[in-house]
């Protein structure tokens, strides 16, 4: 396999970036890698989503959930290059920052690759499929090619992570009507989506309320993700049977109490 780009370097971020991630529960970073960097990267990403992904059903037989986005969840594990861009300090020493925290590990990656002419991803919370006794958490959301605003931009709900947990929701219709209408009544400022070049980046806490429209275009909108949690979290009792299906994934041995440290969750910045 050719040499594949370190991504070891710092992403200086500015105070007020730093404010605006605490105060909206997202932020969104210009550049986090370069254009080179995606490039390459994207290549084995997509070769390994190519390979891992087991969806094969057209997109009038699959659910909401289903045509939202073709997921494909911890390729770090099944390929090598994948696992430089999944590992990379760069992107989590930003997590880091972002969060306030000297040590953050790795819960897990997932491409999300919207489809031409995929639909639209329900309003939702990623923190309720996680059995986390933390709010330190972050989601990494970088497009792999340039994605215009008609592909499907997530919008946030600016603050709604304060709040933490709304409801029992998972992505849904129903999560859609129900989170569509709290932010509605409570009067959440939602983010403007915008044209994001390859290798921009948006971060969101776990319990920020967001959601993307379908793609219009006639062009997959690719979308690479990584998780991260404070370093010293402890693992809690499943409040869902997603939680419990996570508890086993991606904690594998531990049991509700336990410190959230496995071989799969390594600590990815340490300060």
């Amino acid at each position: 396999m050719p040499s594949l780009p370190d991504l070891s370097s710092d992403y200086e971020l500015g105070v007020d970036e730093c404010v605006a991630y605490q105060r909206d529960g997202h932020v969104l970073l210009r550049g986090a890698a370069s254009r080179d960097e995606v490039s390459a990267y994207r290549s084995v990403i997509t070769s390994a989503v190519a390979q891992h992904n087991s969806e094969d059903r057209p997109m009038a037989e699959r659910d909401t959930y289903g045509k939202a986005f073709l997921q494909t969840m911890n390729l770090w594990l099944v390929d090598e290059g994948v696992k430089g861009y999944t590992l990379a300090r760069r992107f989590a020493r930003i997590a880091a920052e972002l969060m306030g925290v000297d040590r953050v590990r790795l819960y897990h990656d997932q491409a999300l690759y919207k489809e031409a002419g995929g639909g639209l991803t329900p309003w939702h919370q990623d923190q309720y499929y996680w059995p986390l006794g933390t709010t330190n958490t972050v989601t990494m959301w970088m497009p792999l090619v340039d994605v215009s605003v008609e592909m499907g931009v997530m919008t946030f709900a600016s603050g709604s992570h304060v709040d933490g947990f709304v409801g029992d929701l998972p992505i849904s219709d129903e999560s859609e009507e129900k989170l569509r209408a709290h932010v509605l009544d409570k009067g959440f400022r939602l983010s403007e989506p915008v044209d994001m070049s390859a290798g921009d980046v948006t971060f969101h806490a776990g319990w920020t309320l967001h959601s993307a429209p379908g793609n219009d275009s006639d062009a997959d909108r690719e979308v690479m993700t990584i998780i991260y949690y404070a370093d010293g979290a402890v693992t809690t009792e499943p409040a869902n049977e997603n939680q419990l299906n996570d508890l086993r994934t991606w904690f594998p041995g531990l049991k509700p109490g336990d410190v959230a440290a496995t071989d799969i969750n390594p600590v990815v910045y340490p300060r």
